[in-house]
């Protein structure tokens, strides 16, 4: 029975006859002292395993993190400003594509309009010519219908005088045929 007592003497008041403790036995002022103690170990160590262990697994994460996304948002700006070149570039290119076809098409129009101007000016001179003879032909037509409306003229001229109980004198006809002719 000796350790009974000397464990209920330790114990002190928080601890009843039968060794079950009264109340809460946190809140046992005989027992602050080594509460105390034990927390201020539990922190030690608990401030010891962070500050050598957890921080700086978790800084190191955060690091990592931090340059990660530092390094995305470079290579974001970087393709950013790629893209904005290529813009600039196909922007570029399809102006001066369209400056080419432009110049092209001029170019085309220009050639069709010489061809067609020389196809003109052939057929001008085509029909300059078929003109010239035409109105040659034209010019000898009315020559030759003139002398035949002259020749025609003398003979009916010859007939009417005949009919009527004439003598038709040959020149005295084509005097008066040809002065007729003329406009007399």
């Amino acid at each position: 029975m000796a350790i009974d007592t000397i464990d209920l003497e330790l114990a002190g008041s928080c601890v009843d006859d039968g060794g079950s403790a009264i109340g809460m036995p946190q809140l046992c002022d005989a027992w602050f002292a080594n509460q105390i103690f034990w927390l201020i170990v539990a922190l030690v160590a608990i401030f010891l395993i962070l500050t050598r262990i957890a921080l700086p697994r978790v800084s190191a994460v955060l690091a990592e993190r931090s340059g990660t996304i530092s390094n995305d948002l470079a290579a974001a700006e970087d393709l950013k400003r790629q893209a904005t070149e290529a813009e600039a570039a196909y922007e570029k290119a399809l102006t001066d594509a369209r400056a080419e076809a432009q110049r092209i098409s001029g170019e085309a129009r220009a050639a069709i309009k010489a061809d067609l101007d020389a196809a003109i000016a052939v057929a001008d001179e085509k029909i300059g010519a078929k003109a010239a003879e035409s109105e040659k032909q034209i010019t000898e037509i009315r020559a030759g219908a003139a002398a035949s409306v002259a020749q025609v003229a003398r003979d009916v001229a010859s007939e009417i005088v005949t009919a009527l109980g004439g003598k038709a004198d040959a020149a005295t006809v084509n005097a008066a045929v040809d002065a007729r002719v003329k406009g007399n």
